[in-house]
């Protein structure tokens, strides 16, 4: 796996407006989410960074919700997101809203969030996809330094590998929004959702490994006992002998 880390600093937008059609993005997003708010339940959500903190999470039933970043006016509490301060395995859902590609180690705040999340905690991460008409645009000098394009860009086939190694369970994944310009309804958005420029993805932590190494399935496999005498050549009594 490569390194994922920056060498340059990036810097998050502080709100979705401050992103070309950003309120588009996230309303977007909100509607790919709002199905599955109802299925978390626990006592602690937390919403990392500035776009997390503007995610409607209304329909969730976990009582105590709390936004986490650097700064804001809608905070609980203030916080980077790769030193989180919280115990470990004590968080129920973590939502990452497009947080891995303004962070300059992606790897290490994934595991920050692992370590927070309880076993069979949520995990939602959100991000702008690379092969799209937005991972287009950074090719272009006149938008290469304004947001999205400014940030880094992981496929979603990366971050599913990401979350593979930490053992997570992906719930749902999906590409959403391939042409930010037009109307969400239009023909383009509806048909064209492979090229996607934001990817959305659902996953829950796991104790149990999803895929068994050799050597636990070596332990696992059931050996076959070994009958006493099955294979020893026994020998007739003398009255069954034909004389």
């Amino acid at each position: 796996m490569f390194s994922a880390r920056a060498t340059n600093k990036l810097t998050m937008p502080g709100s979705w407006c401050d992103i070309p059609r950003g309120r588009q993005f996230r309303q977007s997003l909100e509607a790919q989410l709002a199905p599955w708010w109802p299925k978390m339940f626990g006592f602690h959500l937390i919403k990392i960074g500035a776009l997390s903190c503007e995610i409607d999470s209304s329909d969730c039933m976990i009582p105590h919700q709390v936004n986490v970043a650097p700064q804001g006016n809608t905070l609980q509490v203030f916080g980077e997101a790769a030193q989180l301060p919280f115990l470990d395995k004590s968080v129920d859902v973590c939502v990452l809203a497009n947080n891995l590609g303004y962070s300059s180690d992606p790897h290490w705040l994934l595991r920050e969030a692992d370590r927070v999340l309880i076993e069979d905690g949520w995990l939602i991460l959100s991000g702008f996809n690379p092969l799209s008409l937005l991972g287009l645009r950074k090719l272009i000098p006149l938008y290469s330094h304004q947001h999205p394009q400014s940030s880094r860009m992981f496929s979603q086939f990366r971050m599913l590998d990401w979350l593979s190694l930490l053992n997570y369970e992906v719930m749902h994944h999906r590409l959403f929004i391939p042409v930010p310009w037009c109307d969400p309804d239009s023909f383009g958005n509806r048909y064209g959702r492979f090229l996607g420029c934001i990817s959305v993805i659902v996953a829950r932590k796991r104790t149990v490994p999803l895929t068994l190494m050799p050597q636990k399935r070596r332990i696992l496999k059931p050996g076959l006992n070994n009958v006493v005498g099955a294979t020893r050549q026994q020998t007739p009594p003398d009255c069954l002998k034909r004389r």
